[in-house]
């Protein structure tokens, strides 16, 4: 077989890439080559600000995708090889292809605790097909653990029901990958919270994936939604045990088989079941002599997104941005990163066929993230916990029990990032603000008066 664009991941970074290639350049063959029978697509994509979008993820079939970009050729495969030199891949199924600009979109595979191999009651939360897994054991569950501080580990312990919970992390305060300890505060009045159960109408077409491979693409940032992650406490409710500053140390089988977690404090934990939520580490079961790794194994791009191997580019989770960032960008394993790296690295192969000059996407200026935490709607922006700026800054904050958490990180009167909880309606001021570094000293801290409306000023 042979395409001008193979791209390879049917996630999120390899969907939005093949989906632009298609819009660009309706001509030329693209082939996706996806380790799942389903792929993932961004849907309702709406602009909250220029950098800022929500979208949600919804999981497609390949007649469905293929009616909508008719150049594109989807593969169920696997690849195996890159063959720099000819141009060519090989797949699990002994197939070759041809390219022109090849690009890598394979993402990323849980990191599990070390016990994990020894214990199949110790699972990792990745693609459809685990949950599916997890919300069957959990339903036989009466206590479990869950390690990690990161989205999914968050998302399962405000949607966990029924079931005595220990949360098991590293940190000092929870939610750690995202939030400050003040606005781990401002959450835990929730987290004990018994929530109704709500009936939640599917507006999406959702498929059964058949014969599925062992690395499916990842959830979508609404995994959860028509999902019930309950355990078998019939009595209801939830009861949550955080545990900070900790690891697991050694796990042992007792004799009722449940498990005895022995954390690096030697404090011991009795569950049925583990859900290990410890972060990622890139997905590279393929064979390629000249890529560039970087230290903890993801792929180098550069400011264009292409590897060290001619015309290869590498998109998502699976590469590390290997190129002097701006200010107040930084890159985070994010469903939102991802979806503008592969349309990114669309443009820029695009670019390189057609001979035309590729400028840096806007979107790379600042980071920009939309999520929902404890079910408030958050907003991060720029450098929302002082990365990059050491210990030279001052912080603002406002927050209101149970409604809103506003917190401004100012350098030299300019504001450089912001943490936005609640319905705030302050996005797009601080969007503006810092992209244009307005100097704020003549404000002082009646920026965040709430009496005053500060969107006045910045109209």
């Amino acid at each position: 077989m042979e395409a001008t664009f193979v791209i390879i991941g049917g996630g999120i970074a390899g969907v939005s890439c093949a989906e632009s290639l298609s819009i660009l350049d309706s001509d030329n063959s693209v082939i996706l080559l996806s380790e799942s029978a389903l792929i993932k697509t961004a849907t309702n994509v709406f602009a909250i600000t220029r950098t800022l979008t929500s979208f949600e993820v919804k999981e497609d079939n390949f007649d469905s995708f293929i009616s909508r970009y008719p150049n594109v050729k989807v593969i169920h495969d696997t690849l195996e090889k890159i063959n720099e030199d000819s141009h060519t891949i090989k797949t699990k199924s002994q197939l070759t292809i041809k390219y022109r600009y090849l690009c890598l979109c394979t993402g990323a595979t849980p990191k599990l605790i070390p016990q994990a191999n020894n214990y199949p009651e110790i699972l990792g939360i990745r693609d459809t097909d685990s949950v599916e897994l997890l919300v069957s054991k959990l339903s036989k569950s009466k206590r479990i653990a869950i390690v990690g501080n990161g989205g999914i580990a968050t998302e399962l312990i405000y949607q966990i029901k029924n079931v005595e919970t220990h949360w098991i992390i590293k940190d000092k305060h929870i939610s750690a990958t995202f939030v400050d300890p003040g606005a781990a505060e401002f959450f835990n009045e929730g987290i004990l919270e018994n929530k109704p159960t709500e009936t939640i109408v599917c507006k999406r077409i959702r498929y059964n994936e058949e014969n599925v491979a062992r690395r499916g693409a990842a959830l979508g940032p609404d995994w959860y939604k028509n999902l019930n992650i309950s355990g078998s406490n019939s009595e209801g409710g939830k009861k949550i045990i955080i545990h900070y500053e900790v690891e697991v140390k050694d796990i042992h089988k007792e004799e009722n088989g449940s498990l005895e977690l022995i954390l690096t404090n030697n404090e011991k934990v009795h569950c049925d079941l583990v859900v290990s939520a410890t972060g990622v580490c890139p997905n590279l079961s393929f064979t390629c002599d000249k890529l560039q790794l970087s230290k903890d194994g993801f792929i180098n791009v550069d400011e264009f997104m292409r590897t060290s191997v001619k015309d290869v580019y590498a998109a998502g989770d699976v590469c590390n941005a290997n190129w002097e960032p701006a200010k107040h960008w930084f890159q985070m394993k994010l469903w939102t990163q991802a979806r503008h790296m592969g349309c990114y690295a669309a443009k820029s192969m695009y670019g390189a066929l057609s001979k035309e000059e590729v400028l840096q996407d806007f979107c790379f200026e600042i980071f920009s993230h939309s999520t929902k935490l404890f079910g408030f709607k958050v907003i991060l922006l720029g450098l929302f916990n002082g990365q990059k700026l050491g210990t030279n800054y001052e912080i603002l904050l406002r927050m209101t029990k149970k409604q809103e958490y506003v917190k401004f990180v100012l350098e030299n009167n300019k504001l450089q990032g912001a943490i936005l909880i609640g319905d705030t309606d302050l996005e797009e001021m601080c969007e503006n603000l810092i992209l244009n570094q307005l100097d704020l000293s003549p404000f002082g801290d009646d920026i965040l008066n709430p009496d005053i409306d500060i969107e006045d000023y910045f109209d």
